[in-house]
């Protein structure tokens, strides 16, 4: 399996963290799906494993952990269950990233700290009609006083009902259009702030995912992330570090829906003959092996890359794009393997195939990837 360089306590955590995702979690899996939440005890255990302090800085109250760690982490759990890995995930890769990045000494001061501690954020940034198109956002903020006062609504927003907090963006200056756009982290009790409806889906399910509203909600000045018009920037760059923990989800997903496969060919028979002893079964086998672990080793590059703070821009659509690509062939290749039974909810495999599907969709569609991925490419020759 494709490695990636992690400091002995890294390794030591992982190995917890493991014994949790296998023991604890994934047995809670198939009831998670169908109960369409991520029971709280489950929360707490992450919270009691110190998974939220992962990767925030020790300065804030967290562990100082690198950023390939979180990759592997998120993989580990999405190989059990990715709705609580996007909890996870969402906290920190969505909410905290950007805060690290670009947030006054206030803001970090005010909510690391919480994040640490277990409480739960997430990003706004999706609208009815800006999906892909970032810059195409319609929620307004103005500044009156010593506040702005925001307007607007957001769809698809992971963790809706779980998040204390989020990062929100919106249209400070409409004339300056993607340059007028500014970041803002809004608390999610913040009057005017409101869940307009849960989002049923065809997958994750576990994962809480719902509209927002906005009406007329004060936001104090000291809460904007980042420069005023200056938000733009904010996204693509929280994005960056995103794409690469879905492309975990990913591999998490494909891993779990490939061992599964294994474990069924290896026992079931037909025509009084293992299935796995079939060439033609063995070659399926091969070929998902063999994608899943170039899907890792790219993730994982890019994930030491954003470590080492290098333009990661490029690197993690590629790993974003190819991993999630994989795994929604991987889990479809094991549905096949299952035959019949695949089909059914007797087992896991439709499942998987459910949950690897938005990995295509979210943090930038595949189509957007490869669109950026060519820009990159084209303006560097």
């Amino acid at each position: 399996m494709a490695g990636i360089h992690l400091t002995e306590d890294e390794e030591t955590v992982l190995k917890y963290v493991a014994s949790f995702a296998n023991n604890e979690l994934k047995p809670l899996a198939g009831q998670i799906d169908r109960e369409k939440k991520v029971p709280e005890k489950i929360i707490q255990r992450m919270r009691d494993l110190g998974l939220f302090a992962a990767c925030i800085p020790k300065e804030y109250g967290g562990a100082g952990l690198s950023f390939s760690f979180l990759t592997r982490l998120i993989e580990e759990l999405s190989s059990a269950c990715p709705s609580t890995a996007l909890v996870l995930d969402g906290a920190l890769t969505l909410f905290a990233d950007p805060v690290i990045m670009f947030g006054s000494e206030d803001l970090k001061k005010r909510y690391l700290p919480r994040v640490a501690s277990g409480e739960i954020g997430g990003l706004a940034l999706t609208e009815a009609g800006a999906g892909s198109d970032a810059a195409s956002i319609r929620t307004s903020a103005e500044k009156k006083g010593d506040h702005y006062v925001l307007n607007g609504s957001k769809i698809f927003i992971s963790n809706g009902r779980l998040a204390r907090f989020f990062v929100v963006d919106a249209v400070t200056d409409p004339s300056m259009g993607h340059r007028g756009i500014s970041t803002f982290v809004v608390d999610s009790d913040s009057e005017g702030f409101k869940i307009s409806r849960d989002i049923d889906k065809m997958g994750i399910r576990g994962s809480s995912t719902v509209e927002l509203v906005f009406e007329n909600v004060k936001v104090p000045l000291n809460n904007l992330l980042g420069e005023e018009n200056k938000g733009f920037r904010v996204v693509m760059e929280t994005l960056d570090s995103g794409r690469i923990g879905i492309a975990a989800q990913a591999l998490g997903i494909a891993q779990c829906a490939l061992d599964e496969a294994i474990d069924y060919v290896k026992q079931r028979k037909q025509f009084n003959t293992r299935i796995a002893d079939f060439q033609g079964i063995q070659f399926m086998i091969a070929d998902m092996a063999t994608k899943l672990e170039a899907a890792r080793l790219l993730t994982y590059r890019a994930a030491e890359m954003w470590d080492r703070h290098e333009d990661s821009v490029r690197i993690s659509s590629m790993a974003k794009l190819y991993a999630s690509d994989v795994a929604m062939q991987i889990t479809t290749d094991a549905l096949q393997l299952f035959g019949g039974y695949g089909y059914t909810t007797d087992m896991n495999a439709e499942r998987h195939m459910r949950d690897a599907k938005i990995t295509q969709i979210y943090e930038g569609t595949n189509q957007i990837q490869r669109v950026i991925i060519a820009r990159d490419i084209l303006r560097d020759h």
